[in-house]
């Protein structure tokens, strides 16, 4: 990933950028701005591709700015409103939700798979949402067992379907901590049937409207549109660029569905610093580093990632698909976060990190 970050700062993009400058003359952080700008010059240009990047210190906007393309088809440029597809950093939001419930006493940490979906197989009876939270389930992934045939993209409902004619778990709860998009899928099952309403409903009611976050939704083709959309893209060996926005998994919401921008990622950050979604005891929980069976951490804790870097503690989430690139990275002893969303094929799961990385060392 070292390479893609170029060193030739390239021209300013007029429609997108939205730099602040402490006198409005050349200053220190003027100075960090151009760096961040050198670290995405190759994503500039009416040919590409683009990202768009916010920087957050002390509860403002210090930078925030698109680069490159969000629709080359139709020549739009990526700007703070255009809406990516979060994948991953979805999980954020999932658990958000799940953790509102249990706040409420509709659920709670211990409650299992078979406590829910009394059809589910027996492995269910010792998995509880405190296992799938943290991704210590053990559940076989979803991707590895769609039906030979099936044409149409997969939802929600389907990975508890093949969930539910699997016989066994990859391991026993606890064992392992092992990534797991599948049980962040029946999250929002267990979400549906415990309130009755679909899961991009109850994120719209209970997240994104007390938030003002109203560009912000769970895609679902046909029930929904995206506004102000950025598409993804994969630049192929030779240069190429061809549209690789979705793929059979793409509609599955609960592991990766949500479309965001960065002024509504703004308001996503700052809410987390309050108890306006969910109380400080749940909080933490989602931001505490969990264990293995063995007593090893994990460096997750309730759909959030964790690390260490430069001795400050980090909570964050990346998050590919097919055509898009992210993370939201945030550093709350600091005050300090930073959105880098990328709309094409670039680099595996934990390429954004390079970038957030690189922004950090700038600040810090």
């Amino acid at each position: 990933m070292k390479k893609m970050i170029v060193l030739a700062v390239m021209g300013l993009l007029m429609s997108c950028s939205s730099e602040k400058s402490m006198d409005g003359g050349e200053n220190a952080l003027d100075q960090k701005f151009k760096e961040v700008d050198k670290i995405f010059a190759d994503y500039e240009g009416a040919d590409k591709p683009g990202a768009a990047v916010m920087i957050i210190q002390d509860g403002k906007v210090i930078f925030q700015k698109g680069y490159g393309m969000a629709n080359l088809e139709e020549n739009i440029p990526v700007t703070p409103k255009s809406d990516f597809r979060l994948a991953s950093v979805t999980k954020e939001f999932t658990s958000m939700s799940i953790l509102q419930l249990i706040e409420r006493g509709q659920l709670t940490l211990e409650t299992t798979l078979t406590d829910i979906f009394p059809e589910f197989p027996d492995y269910g009876k010792t998995i509880t949402v405190k296992n799938i939270l943290n991704h210590t389930s053990g559940l076989q992934d979803y991707e590895e067992l769609i039906p030979e045939g099936m044409t149409r993209q997969l939802k929600d409902k389907d990975v508890l379907d093949i969930m539910e004619g699997v016989d066994s778990a990859y391991f026993a709860v606890g064992e392992k901590h092992q990534y797991s998009n599948t049980g962040y899928a029946i999250l929002t099952q267990i979400l549906e049937k415990i309130t009755g309403e679909p899961f991009r409903d109850y994120l719209k009611k209970n997240i994104f409207d007390p938030l003002h976050m109203d560009s912000t939704l769970a895609y679902e083709n046909g029930i929904n549109e995206v506004p102000n959309r950025a598409y993804g893209y994969t630049i192929e060996a030779d240069g190429n660029v061809i549209r690789t926005d979705q793929s059979p998994t793409s509609a599955v919401l609960g592991d990766g569905g949500i479309y965001t921008n960065l002024e509504d990622m703004y308001k996503w950050d700052q809410s987390l610093y309050t108890n306006q979604l969910l109380g400080q005891k749940y909080l933490d929980m989602a931001f505490t580093n969990y264990k293995t069976n063995d007593g090893k951490f994990m460096n997750y804790g309730f759909g959030w990632r964790l690390e260490t870097y430069k001795g400050m503690d980090i909570i964050y989430h990346t998050g590919s698909s097919i055509g898009f690139r992210n993370i939201f990275y945030r550093i709350p002893s600091k005050n300090f976060s930073l959105v880098v969303l990328r709309n094409r094929d670039d680099g595996d799961e934990f390429s954004s990190m390079a970038y957030a990385h690189g922004i950090v060392d700038l600040f810090f």
